[in-house]
């Protein structure tokens, strides 16, 4: 969405602080557009498209001096709005895993002389 905000900076007298400031607008993500207004040239007015006004007059506090957030507004000009139909892409196949077949594995016997010994029981009633 697009937004039209207006900034005051009420410390920028000179040349030198009104360019920091603008480096600043200009310098944030979705900035399209930044100007001086005003009759003193205090007043920064940034276009842009996601642009978060609490975020940059914040920035404009630390760096140039006292800044205040005016107003911020949606730009009229996008009220238009093409509608598009979606295009879908046609539904791939869905692969089917096959079922799970446990390997019936059976471990050799150690090779190395191991004898299992079975011991019969030395009663004989059981």
């Amino acid at each position: 969405m697009k937004q039209k905000m207006v900034v005051k900076v009420t410390s920028m007298s000179g040349e030198k602080s009104r360019s920091k400031a603008m480096k600043i607008a200009v310098g944030f993500l979705g900035v399209e557009s930044a100007s001086l207004k005003g009759d003193d040239k205090s007043q920064i007015e940034v276009t842009g498209d996601g642009v978060d006004p609490v975020q940059l007059t914040r920035m404009l506090r630390k760096s140039v001096g006292f800044a205040e957030l005016v107003s911020v507004a949606a730009v009229g000009g996008e009220k238009k709005e093409e509608k598009k139909e979606e295009v879908k892409p046609p539904p791939s196949a869905a692969y089917v895993w096959p079922p799970y077949q446990p390997h019936n594995f059976v471990y050799p016997e150690p090779s190395y002389g191991y004898v299992q010994q079975y011991y019969e029981p030395s009663c004989s009633i059981m």
